[in-house]
Order: structure tokens, then sequence, then C-alpha cells
């Protein structure tokens, strides 16, 4: 009997090959109806409304907030090993994460006050170091914690789910690939970040948080706040280490991402946009922390430990509320905000792409916006992304951790220094102030990403970096090619003119019928003189071919060549040298190549695309002008 995972793959299977056959046969069809209608530009200004900043804080919340159902889980995890004796470490450890949210919010405050307009870790290292290099790794450091953020919030949220439901377990990889491709389908429809609609589900987990901590202080005043299964506070377990404590911390620390979501957004608050941005940033701190101090303790209390197969926010709750309504209530609620904060890394990451693309840095492709005014190419590159990692560490939040939040630290501290830069060089108003506070910052967050570094270089971290130099030099190369083609491209408009030069027309031919005829048609309407070039493969073919260009009457010069090798494009190039050698560099040569297109898109399977290989090749290698002169078939 087959096991019933395996009837699911080849059903997984067949309905994939069942939509690449849709998609290949009518893409336009199938891309209307899942990306919806095209929208004009002129629709972009009326996509987003100002907002309240208590409409605004659980809009821009779901990155940070989300993260506080993993963060002590994964900081715990790191000192399973230790037995129960360390179970008390989850106090200090989210004690000091709390105080570095602290930290890290009122630093961003502080760039808030300088950028009112938006002050992301790429705009003020861009505006305050001269070294190319410095912006770009910011940039870069962000775009690849953005791709994280996306892979670590759906495996998060498919484990949440999976708790509650062991059935799902071995399919979380499967399922988390599913979601990726609904999140892709949504921002592809243009679905905005700033929907208010969003605003209730994380609402809800900020709800079901708080009725979980309240109802564990009750309990705890109840049966006290030391009860049986609380292990003892201060024990030193044997094999703890200073490096494995800062290692915990440091995935512990991978619910601080999302900060710099407000400091980006400022732009959609209503006026006065950075008081009500600050107001955000001290409402969100304050609700983040009551969180994380409140869960951790409520998880130090009940002794609860981490599971493979069972989150910790799944086992807390299901103590106080067994199997109820009131658990499912939670999980789904939890499943559904990580998931919105996946949601909200995909506006992020392409505006990022797309700001960084626009200064030559990344592909200008990452410019164009689609059908429904998103940044397309970006959506579809962070999904693409995403989707590779959950692949290769099968969905585990825990596996994907150590490669967390370095990159998030990384522009932290290049911002805070950029910040510090900028207040000495602009000084203002309590610009001391806000001196000390950047400064403190950037070496907090500069310590932070060492201790990142350090600890968790062999569990994942040195893929980081590794891929975030390349990107850089990457990002690099691409200018430079950018500025090349620049200058290469450049005429003095003083000098330089078009002219009018001799053009030899070539027209390749297969045969005589109704496809060549339509388009030597066309070579001559354009051109007096028009050589027709025939390559055959045997003299059978070549006599077949003159013969029928005879009784055609001679609609033009014809030029026979004969292929030694089966090749069309090998006697063709030699043929074009040939006149490129009798006209020099005085006139220009147009290769004109007709090709049938097929009314069914599967059809062009059925025919070979040399069309296609003649056009490729001869861009690449020759200054040849090519045009290729399509003929419809009705069947």
């Amino acid at each position: 009997m087959n096991h019933p995972g395996h009837l699911i793959e080849v059903l997984l299977f067949i309905i994939l090959l069942f939509l690449v056959w849709i998609s290949f046969t009518n893409f336009g069809m199938v891309k209307r109806f899942l990306i919806g209608r095209p929208m004009r530009t002129a629709e972009l200004s009326g996509q987003h409304t100002k907002l309240l900043w208590f409409i605004a804080l659980p809009i821009l919340s779901a990155d940070l907030y989300s993260s506080v159902s993993y963060g002590p889980e994964a900081g715990m995890t790191e000192l399973m090993g230790l037995g129960d004796g360390a179970k008390w470490y989850i106090i200090p450890i989210t004690v000091s994460t709390v105080i570095l949210l602290a930290i890290l919010i009122t630093s961003y405050i502080m760039g808030i006050l300088a950028y009112p307009s938006g002050g992301g870790a790429y705009a003020i290292a861009k505006d305050n170091f001269k070294p190319r290099w410095v912006s770009l790794v910011a940039s870069s450091s962000l775009l690849i914690d953005y791709i994280l953020t996306v892979a670590v919030s759906v495996s998060a949220a498919l484990e949440a789910i999976s708790s509650a439901y062991p059935i799902v377990a071995p399919y979380e990889t499967e399922l988390a690939i599913g979601c990726v491709f609904l999140l892709l389908v949504m921002n592809l429809r243009g679905v905005a970040e700033s929907a208010k609609i969003f605003a209730w589900p994380t609402i809800g987990f900020m709800v079901c948080m708080v009725i979980i901590i309240f109802t564990g202080l009750f309990e705890c005043t109840r049966h006290g706040f030391v009860q049986s299964t609380t292990p003892p506070f201060g024990t030193v377990p044997k094999g703890i280490s200073t490096l494995l404590v800062l290692k915990a911390f440091s995935s512990a620390c991978s619910a601080l991402t999302g900060i710099e979501t407000i400091s980006n957004a400022v732009p959609i608050f209503r006026e006065p946009k950075q008081r009500n941005a600050i107001k955000t940033y001290i409402a969100l701190g304050s609700i983040t922390s009551f969180t994380l101090l409140g869960f951790a303790y409520l998880l130090y209390v009940k002794g609860i430990s981490p599971s493979p197969q069972n989150t910790m926010l799944s086992q807390l709750t299901g103590l106080y509320f067994g199997h109820s309504i009131i658990y499912q209530i939670i999980i789904w609620f939890t499943f559904i905000v990580l998931i919105l904060a996946a949601n909200s890394t995909f506006t992020g990451f392409s505006q990022l792409a797309a700001i960084v693309a626009a200064d030559g840095y990344l592909p200008r492709v990452l410019t164009n916006r689609g059908d429904r005014l998103g940044y397309s190419n970006g959506i579809i590159a962070l999904a693409a992304c995403a989707s590779i990692l959950i692949l290769a560490f099968h969905a585990h939040t825990n596996a994907l951790i150590p490669l967390y939040a370095i990159g998030v630290f990384l522009s932290f501290t290049v911002a805070q220094i950029g910040l510090v830069r900028r207040w000495l060089r602009v000084k203002g108003s309590r610009w001391k102030i806000k001196l000390a506070i950047n400064s403190f910052g950037a070496f907090i967050t500069a310590i932070v990403a060492v201790i990142f570094a350090v600890t968790k270089f062999m569990g994942g971290a040195w893929i980081v970096l590794v891929v975030l130099p390349i990107l850089v030099f990457f990002s690099l190369t691409i200018r430079k090619h950018y500025n090349f083609i620049a200058q290469e491209l450049h005429i003095d408009i003083s000098k330089e003119f078009p002219e009018i030069r001799e053009v030899t027309t070539i027209v390749l031919v297969s045969g005589v019928h109704r496809v060549v005829n339509s388009t030597i048609s066309f070579a001559k309407s354009i051109g007096d003189n028009p050589i027709a070039v025939y390559v055959g493969f045997d003299d059978e073919s070549i006599n077949k071919m003159e013969r029928k260009w005879e009784e055609w009457g001679y609609p033009c010069r014809l030029v026979v060549l004969k292929s030694k090798y089966r090749s069309v494009l090998e006697p063709l190039n030699r043929f074009i040298k040939i006149v490129e050698e009798k006209r020099g560099h005085e006139g220009h040569i147009h290769l004109i190549i007709p090709q049938f297109i097929p009314k069914r898109g599967w059809h062009n399977l059925l025919h070979n695309q040399t069309a296609l290989q003649l056009r490729l090749w001869f861009l690449r290698h020759k200054d040849v002008v090519i045009t290729t002169v399509p003929y419809h078939l009705k069947k």
C-alpha cells in the first residue's frame, strides 16, 4: 500500500504539470486571473492614505511583534542540551533583549528626527558616507535580511500549525513553499502593505498574547509565582560557557528584526509625521517589551523546554487552555501574523531594491513596475530566494535562525554610525544628546553584530558573511558597467549627426511558400534590390529550389549556399562576411528572417527555432540589423 505522503506528492506534481501546461498555452489568461487587470500609472498616487499613529501601529508592527512567538524559543534552543538547570537563563536573556530593543528604538527615533521623509539605513549611509561600499553594506545586509525574514516567518508559521495539528508536520516544506507562492501572487496583485485590513490579525495576535500573559499571572496568584515546575534560579549548569550564553542571546535577538519598518514608513503618517512616528515607536516598544518579558517569565515558571514537534508558545497555551477553541484561535492568529510579517517584507525588499537599482548598483529591471504598479521583479526575486532557503533548510526555524538577524544588525550599525557623522556635521538643536544616543547605539549594535558573527559562524552565519561582500562587489561591478555604457554611448551633439548609408538587404528563405512570399514582399517594400539566400544541405534540394525560383519568375536575386555540416548558420555567416569585406564600413547589412507563428503556444515544440537561434547569434557576434517578419498561422 502506498504511503499517503507519496500520493500527495504525486498529486502535487500532476497539478504543477497542469498549471505549467495552462500557463504555456495561454499565459495571458493565467496572468490576468492571478494578477488582475493592469493598472494605469495615474492610479499610483491614490494607493496610500495618510494614517493615524494608532492605526499605523498594528499595520507596521507585524514583522517585529510576530517574532516574539519564536525569539525566546530560539534563544533557549541553544541551551536545551544543558538540562533544566539552564532554563532560568531565559529571564536574563530576555531582559537583555528588551534593553537592546529600547536602545534601538531610541536610536531610530533620532533617525526620524534627522530624516523626516523616511531614513532607512541605505538612505542614511548614502547621505553620510562618501565611499560607495558603506551604503552598499547597509542595503545588501537589509536585502539579505528581508529574504531571511520571509523564510523564517513562513517556517515559524508552519511550525505553529504543525504543533497543533501534527499531521501537517511531514509536509511543512511543501506547505511553506505554497504560502510563499500565495504571498507572491498577493503582492503581484498589488496588495498594499498599508492596507488597513492587515491591522486586524496583528491586533488579534496582540490580544491573544495579552490573554496568555494575564491568564498565566492570574494562575500564579493562585498557585504561586514559583511553582513545582519552576526550575531553580541562578544555578550554573555543567557545560555552560560565556560563548554559549552569547550564542543564546544572539538567537533571541531574532525577535528584534523589523524595527526599521516605522523609520522607513514616516511618509505614510498624518501630520505631524515625526511626532506620530515617534509615538508609534514608543507604543510598539512598550507592547513588545511587555509581551517578551511576560512570555519569558511564564515559560520559566512552567519549566517549558524547546521541542522540535511542539513550539514553546503552543506548549504554554496548551497548559492554560488545553486544546480548546481558545487554543485553536491563538494558534491560527500566530500563523496569520507570521504570514503577514513575511508579507510586509515583500514591499520593503522590492522598494529598497528599486531604490538601489535606480542608483545604478543593481539591475535596472528592478525599477520596473508591473501591471499592478508594484516592483514585480523584486517581488519575484524575493519569493524565489526565500523558497530556495526554505527548501535547503526544510522549513525549520531553528536551522534558519543562525543566518538570521546578522544582516539587520550590520545595517543597524551602519545607520547609527551614519547618524553620528550627521550630528557632527550638521549639529543643530540638542545635537550633543542625539550624538551620544546614536554613538551608544552604534557601539551596542556593533557588539551584537560581532557576537552574531562569532557565535553563529559555524552554524550558518558564514553563509551571510560570504554572500554579503560578494553582493557588495557585484553591486559595484554593476555600477561600473552602467558608467562604462553611459560613457561609450555619449555623443557630442555639436559634431555628430545621423548619416544616410546604403543598405544591403539579405532575406533568408527556406523554399517557395506563403511565408517567404510575405517576407520578400516586405523586403522589396523597404528596398529596391533585396538578396534572397537559400542554404541547402544536398544537391537535390539546391536544384529543386533553383527550379522553383525560376518558375516563380525571379522575384529578386537568389544566392544558393551549400552547407557541408547541415548548418544554416555557418554558410550564412560566411556569406555575410563576404558582403562586409566588399562594402567595408560604408553601409549597413540588413538581415530579414521569416518566421511563422503557431496559433497555439505548445505548437512551438513541434518546430525548430532556427529564426531565434540565428537572431541571437548575429546580435551577439555581428554588426547586422536583424528583422524578423512574422506570419501568423490560422490553425
